[in-house]
């Protein structure tokens, strides 16, 4: 593999995973149970072979999961986000989209056959109990964690359960050399889906989003009234990797910044029916601006919110194409605790654009990991690059030009920086080597202010050159400017895990290439009036 498919790897994989776990936008539609074996030929024949399997074939087959595959076989001939959700699968999806789990409110990893905790989640059991990152927990009503092979699903079996029950452990805290005894009573534990917000001057305020979950909503509205007080004029709306969620959450946020009766989305299914979303008077900052960052992973739900800002003549869309997902899914239960989400319709932007790529003649992988399609293409270094298809062309109220057919087009295009992408080893190595320098240099950062690890950490590089004295020699070499951004990358792992995620992107995003040109759009006065 070279350096170049090297580099690119993470954020395929990302986009992968982000893809396939937020299986797309769903409706707030009507939950439905479908019952296969019915009566009509089709689900006679189906039930018939089913009984031949299970009581005539020669030797013992597992009809649960024949008929799984059997219903991933028949979704496979769909398209890309009709999809099959296990029981177990639909769980944690659940939880994901729902924006809390029940639990005790830990990061954790095995590290050194010792369940580790990483992070204490805020506002959860652990975090009120007095857990620490960097505490092992040993013990859990009375089932030995330690010195064993265990998977992370026996873990979270463990750890999780119902709500109001307790679970007894005992935990040793290496920096205080003792065991210690705890009883946690489990309970909701949110999950959020805003990455960061702060002001990034005296009236830019910024705000990312990871995903449109339940809570997405609430979390939005709760930053924007914050960076508001703080003097915020106009908003940085990152919706960077974010692959979407609930369309009716992100309908909501799209509300705070269009007028009243302004179309937001709509809808049509087979039977040619349209369902029209408008915005509403209710929306707090319809007066502001609003720059919306988007990449090649920026899906479903964070394609609405561009096209609907986009062709309202709102926002300024600066960064690269989307992904291109414009299907709707409705989730459909199957009565054993497993689903299915189905496509059941297509939505527009308000000017009428399908921004759905093509996928007819694609396997899975192609359509989802098109990184490499669009690198090798040109289209991530040069906007001309970027194919448009002249017969998909719309026009918004002001007379801008947009594109159908493929995903969100920027109205100001950055080119990908590649001095910020490294070879994937630095990626897990940084962060295995961030985990264990903490747990090594447990006290080194008690007390430390965010303003004081901004001016003072690792001032002698001694950390960085620690570091790289752990990289194998074929992993050495960086140019001049990408050892300065790795340096700040390496910087923000460790403010991540010595703070919260708020405290890693204020850090990262100080080598920005789209904040850059934000905030140099700003300062010439953008957006210019006509």
């Amino acid at each position: 593999m070279n350096r170049k498919t090297r580099i690119f790897l993470p954020l395929i994989i990302a986009v992968s995973i982000a893809l396939g776990i937020f299986f797309g936008t769903s409706l707030n539609y009507q939950k439905k149970t479908i019952t296969f074996f019915g009566g009509t030929p089709q689900e006679r024949k189906i039930k018939r072979l089913i009984d031949y399997i299970q009581y005539e074939y020669v030797d013992e087959v597992d009809t649960d999961s024949l008929l799984d595959g059997t219903i991933k076989n028949m979704l496979d001939k769909l398209d890309p986000h009709s999809v099959y959700i296990t029981a177990n699968e639909l769980e944690g999806v659940s939880e994901t989209m729902n924006g809390k789990f029940v639990g005790i409110g830990i990061q954790f990893r095995m590290y050194r056959d010792s369940l580790t905790v990483i992070k204490v989640l805020d506002n959860g059991p652990s975090k009120k109990a007095g857990i620490k990152a960097g505490d092992r927990i040993l013990v859990a009503d009375n089932d030995t964690l330690y010195g064993k092979s265990i998977g992370s699903d026996y873990i979270l079996k463990t750890l999780k359960g119902k709500p109001n029950t307790s679970v007894d452990l005992l935990v040793y805290r290496k920096s205080e050399q003792k065991e210690l005894p705890f009883t946690i009573d489990r309970g909701e534990v949110p999950i959020s889906s805003l990455d960061a917000y702060y002001m990034l001057n005296d009236e830019l305020g910024y705000i990312k989003i990871n995903k449109f979950a339940a809570t997405t909503y609430d979390e939005f509205k709760g930053a924007m009234d914050e960076l508001l007080e703080s003097g915020m004029q106009k908003l940085v709306l990152d919706l960077r990797h974010n692959p979407g969620g609930y369309l009716q959450v992100a309908t909501k946020i799209i509300d705070e910044f269009l007028e009243d009766g302004k179309l937001i989305v709509f809808t049509k299914n087979k039977k040619e029916r349209i369902d029209e979303t408008y915005a509403t008077s209710r929306g707090d900052f319809e007066d502001g601006h609003v720059f919306v960052l988007i990449n090649g992973a920026s899906a479903s739900a964070s394609e609405i919110v561009a096209g609907a800002l986009q062709d309202n003549d709102k926002g300024t869309i600066v960064g690269r194409r989307s992904f291109g997902k414009g299907l709707v899914q409705q989730e459909m239960q199957l009565g054993d605790g497993s689903a299915v989400r189905l496509t059941v319709s297509r939505y527009y932007t308000p000017t009428g654009r399908s921004i759905q790529k093509p996928y007819e003649n694609k396997r899975n992988g192609e359509y989802f990991n098109d990184f490499q399609e669009r690198y090798h293409g040109g289209e991530l270094m040069n906007v001309d690059s970027i194919k448009v298809n002249d017969s998909l062309k719309f026009e918004t109220p002001k007379g801008k030009i947009v594109y159908g057919g493929g995903g969100i087009m920027p109205d100001v295009f950055v080119a990908i920086d590649t001095t910020m992408l490294f070879p994937d080893f630095h990626y897990q190595k940084s962060r295995q080597f961030v985990f264990q320098y903490f747990d090594e240099h447990i006290n080194e950062f008690d007390g430390w202010s965010f303003d004081k690890f901004m001016t003072d950490f690792d001032l002698d590089s001694h950390i960085f050159d620690e570091y790289m004295s752990e990289v194998p020699s074929e992993f050495q070499y960086l140019t001049t400017e990408e050892k300065q951004n790795f340096r700040l990358f390496l910087k923000a792992l460790f403010a991540q895990q010595a703070f919260d995620t708020n405290a890693y992107y204020q850090i990262v995003n100080q080598q920005d290439m789209m904040l850059d040109k934000v905030i140099e759009l700003n300062n010439e006065g953008y957006p210019l009036q006509p």
